[in-house]
């Protein structure tokens, strides 16, 4: 993360970029971590928010408004939409995997110079697992990826081949970093879309190991 950027600050600019790309109507799924703070920045009432475990018309909630019993599949609290509907998991996953959601957006730990993502394991340590992701990345018409650019030391993220466990071999569309925006192309290629905020070209270079093109 860049030095005048905090943390927060930056998962907070990507999720805000990543809401400027939706254009309802659409069924999109929240992922863990970066995603969840996208809900904060839609203004577009033909967005419906969809979590695995059972709720079709997620909202976000403030924090004098929690219900300890209405969770999204990270164990958030959550709002409820008008004309929200529930339903068990079994049928949440088959809405998945029917192809009904439109956009996926998914927290990554890699992503390759495919658009491959690594997401559920780092070998040796004990992580919450996969959860819907490899169902998301084989039924969502299109899935989006946020993340940091590198790692807590500093490591790049973006690289050549992921060396974490991945989670599908289906390429993402689009993806968000504190950085820059990427898209993959038809071919397979990383392209960058535009520099984030702040972030210059020779930064990007510099701090991605995957190739890509202008």
């Amino acid at each position: 993360m860049k030095a005048s950027l905090s943390k927060s600050d930056g998962q907070h600019m990507i999720a805000k970029r990543v809401a400027k790309e939706l254009k309802g109507p659409l069924t999109v799924n929240l992922g863990i971590g970066i995603p969840t703070l996208v809900a904060q920045y839609l203004d577009d009432d033909s967005i419906y928010l969809h979590t695995e475990n059972g709720l079709l018309g997620v909202t976000d909630v403030k924090e004098e408004d929690i219900d300890p019993n209405l969770v999204n599949a990270g164990k958030l609290p959550v709002g409820e939409a008008v004309g929200a509907a529930y339903f068990n998991s079994s049928e949440s996953f088959a809405i998945i995997r029917g192809g009904h959601v439109d956009v996926a957006i998914l927290g990554a730990l890699q992503v390759d110079a495919r658009g491959v993502i690594a997401n559920w394991a780092v070998p040796g340590k004990n992580i919450m697992g996969v959860g819907g992701a490899m169902d998301l990345l084989v039924g969502a018409k299109k899935v989006f990826v946020t993340m940091s650019h590198t790692s807590k030391d500093g490591l790049p993220k973006l690289l050549k081949e992921c060396t974490y466990p991945i989670t599908s071999t289906r390429s993402v569309d689009l993806i968000f970093t504190e950085l820059a925006v990427f898209e993959v192309t038809e071919d397979r290629q990383l392209r960058l879309v535009e520099p984030m905020p702040g972030a210059t070209i020779e930064e990007i270079r510099k701090k991605t190991a995957a190739a890509f093109i202008e």
